[in-house]
């Protein structure tokens, strides 16, 4: 399949970049997609939240007083889930929230994607995007004729100015292509990516 390139100006060009069906034309795998995002978030939670049951707070060995003639309720330790300082009931642990995806459902959701994006006419190809000097002000004037006030650029490889140009700007962000995520693809509303790029997830997927 083909996808047309935009010129330095924003605007569309006759120029074609012949790409893969595999990795643009693939058919939409809902359930696959929301499975990947799913774990790629929950990965992303650290489970090292703890608290202490009656048996692990320190101290309370001792009946606090004797069972009968106080006149209060029985206690046998002050440890009590009921009692002020006393451990939980139903304590907190340590888990483990990751969920098993391997990397061939991994790139077929991956593909999925794209292809989604390149039929809602999501994605926008460019021969590339740079700025000389790392300054926002250069990159709105470049993202301005792209109608990309909440875009995902994607390059071949890291451009320090163009990440610390994108840095004030809520709604953009730059990435490598090798750390491309799902999550980051299907939250903006359009996706920028260099040709280098595309031939980079046409070799990866």
């Amino acid at each position: 399949m083909q996808l047309t390139v935009i010129n330095a100006d924003g605007q569309y060009s006759d120029r074609k970049l012949e790409v893969s069906d595999s990795a643009f034309g693939a058919d939409f795998n809902e359930p696959l997609i929301h499975q990947v995002v799913v774990a790629y978030q929950v990965g992303a939670r650290s489970g090292t939240r703890a608290q202490k049951n009656r048996a692990a707070v320190r101290g309370g060995t001792s009946k606090p007083w004797r069972q009968k003639g106080t006149g209060r309720a029985r206690a046998g330790t002050i440890r009590s889930p009921i009692w002020r300082g006393g451990g939980k009931a139903f304590p907190a642990r340590t888990k483990d929230f990751s969920q098993k995806v391997n990397r061939k459902m991994y790139r077929s959701a991956m593909r999925s994607i794209l292809s989604e994006l390149v039929r809602q006419e999501r994605l926008v190809i460019c021969d590339d995007i740079t700025v000389d000097t790392p300054k926002t002000k250069d990159l709105v004037q470049k993202l301005r004729p792209l109608s990309a006030e909440n875009a995902l650029i994607i390059i071949e490889a890291q451009d320090k100015d163009l990440e610390l140009s994108a840095r004030n700007l809520p709604a953009v962000a730059v990435c490598a292509a090798r750390r491309v995520d799902p999550v980051q693809l299907v939250a903006f509303e359009r996706v920028i990516m260099t040709t280098a790029a595309v031939k980079h997830f046409e070799g990866w997927l």
